[in-house]
């Protein structure tokens, strides 16, 4: 994917060094865009393993409206449990238990869960429940009845409820653009902040997926994932990897095949996709900074 890599050359070489909330540090730019056409492939990054199931299902946790940790522990995906921990250890409950401890307790405990393991009112809260909206399936309706409108938009970042999220959404809001023929579907992410190396690759892929997925059930053709940054940063302990990444060679991108028989975006689930000829460069890890 020659459109990501592409950016990390643009903030490495025009960025500026930035403090962060995290204290890691970055270097970062305001604005950029990238493009993606899935007609040529599905966009996963192939210059490193991207963990697939871990986006999927985080996808369907979106959908489903939970904002608890649980159900994606109990499926070992640990993309959000790095801000409840550090929630936790914060507080006087920690009894000096390791990330591994505090996660089994997520998984078995459901007392514990229900007490730790939520994040407050983040995606998928807002996808299903702004105040009292629910926006995303609202939108499919839209889609499906009124094509041309230009209000077919999902907003995840609510200015009211900021201060309740583990993590202000980061991606703020998305909109779906139906072509003039009424055949093909496209959408566009606004991302607010970006974590180049570890988040983006997840979320080219998150909002590809839902692309497919909101096009099947209102029986349009995925076309194009439009990407549009905000604050888009490499933070100082990814350079290294990031730069190890833009000396590998892209490789073609997978296909995606979905099952056709699902009608109902909320039926979706991880049996439902085939991810065909995916031969990435080997994983790159990260530090996630919290």
């Amino acid at each position: 994917m020659k459109q990501y890599l592409d950016m990390c050359h643009h903030i490495l070489e025009n960025g500026q060094e930035r403090n962060d909330r995290t204290g890691t540090g970055t270097i970062s730019c305001f604005g950029y865009q990238t493009r993606y056409n899935l007609e040529e492939g599905f966009p996963l990054l192939t210059t490193k393993k991207v963990f697939f199931r871990g986006i999927a299902e985080e996808l369907f946790w979106f959908i489903s409206g939970s904002t608890n940790i649980q159900p994606l522990v109990k499926k070992n995906v640990k993309i959000w449990n790095d801000w409840p921990y550090d929630k936790y250890k914060k507080s006087t409950a920690y009894q000096g238990e390791t990330m591994d401890e505090f996660i089994a307790k997520i998984r078995e405990d459901d007392e514990f869960a229900k007490e730790w393991g939520d994040l407050g009112p983040v995606y998928g809260k807002q996808w299903r429940d702004f105040f009292g909206k629910d926006q995303l399936m609202d939108v499919i309706e839209q889609l499906k009845t009124n094509p041309f409108s230009r209000r077919h938009i999902v907003v995840a970042y609510n200015p009211a409820q900021v201060e309740d999220m583990a993590l202000p959404a980061c991606h703020a809001f998305f909109q779906f653009y139906v072509s003039s023929d009424k055949k093909k579907l496209s959408l566009q992410l606004y991302q607010r902040s970006a974590d180049t190396f570890l988040g983006v690759p997840f979320n080219i892929a998150s909002y590809s997926l839902l692309l497919m997925m909101v096009a099947q059930v209102c029986g349009y053709e995925p076309y194009e994932m439009v990407h549009t940054f905000g604050d888009a940063h490499i933070y100082k302990d990814h350079i290294d990897l990031i730069q190890e990444q833009l000396t590998r060679e892209p490789r073609p991108l997978p296909k995606m095949i979905m099952n056709k028989e699902i009608k109902d975006i909320r039926d979706f689930k991880y049996e439902d996709f085939e991810l065909v000829d995916y031969n990435p460069h080997p994983a790159i890890k990260g530090k996630v900074s919290v």
